[in-house]
């Protein structure tokens, strides 16, 4: 494709069952958003799932009740999405999970918990480490032979803070095969 510069792709690391179980416990380096939360994607956001709640739209009552703008749940990992380009020309830092070597060419999310321990508002500047907590033996489901990695985000705002954690598994297979 032309315009497409293959640098800032995300790849998946390709290895063996036993290579991605040497992985486990790896963390990421620390990933800060380039931008503080802002109030204008709060109520962009808002606006565009027609959520009317006080805390995304009343300043002075998010000031008085959260200290500033309340930041929807929904919002947490848009915060830290990387850019796919930037004019320094740094390519993105792919998340943990493309970089966990096994077998499979694509990956479906297969379960999401997260948990808020502080509120995150207008102005929070927040960073994020991902871990790799389990990698399951191969699987058969419907959708191909694979396997179930899980991985826990940790979100902090700049006083240190643990604000958010997020555990996700996602199902890593080649489509079809085994099915």
């Amino acid at each position: 494709m032309s315009g497409v510069d293959p640098d800032l792709s995300y790849r998946l690391a390709f290895g063996t069952y036993e290579d991605a179980l040497r992985m486990v416990g790896a963390t990421s380096e620390p990933r800060t958003a380039a931008t503080a939360v802002s109030g204008a994607r709060i109520q962009l956001f808002a606006a565009m799932v027609h959520d009317g709640n006080r805390s995304y739209w009343d300043t002075e009552f998010a000031r008085r009740r959260w200290g500033g703008l309340l930041a929807p749940p929904a919002l947490l990992m848009g915060w830290l999405i990387p850019p796919p380009w930037e004019p320094q020309g740094r390519p993105p830092v792919a998340s943990l999970v493309l970089r966990v070597p096994l077998p499979g060419t694509t990956f479906i999310n297969a379960a999401n918990d997260v948990e808020f321990l502080q509120p995150i508002v207008e102005g929070d500047v927040l960073t994020v480490v991902e871990e790799l907590v389990s990698v399951s033996p191969e699987k058969r489901t419907r959708l191909g032979v694979g396997h179930f990695v899980e991985t826990l985000e940790t979100y902090r705002r700049q006083d240190g803070a643990v604000v958010a954690t997020s555990r996700n598994t996602l199902f890593r297979f080649t489509p079809g095969a085994g099915a």
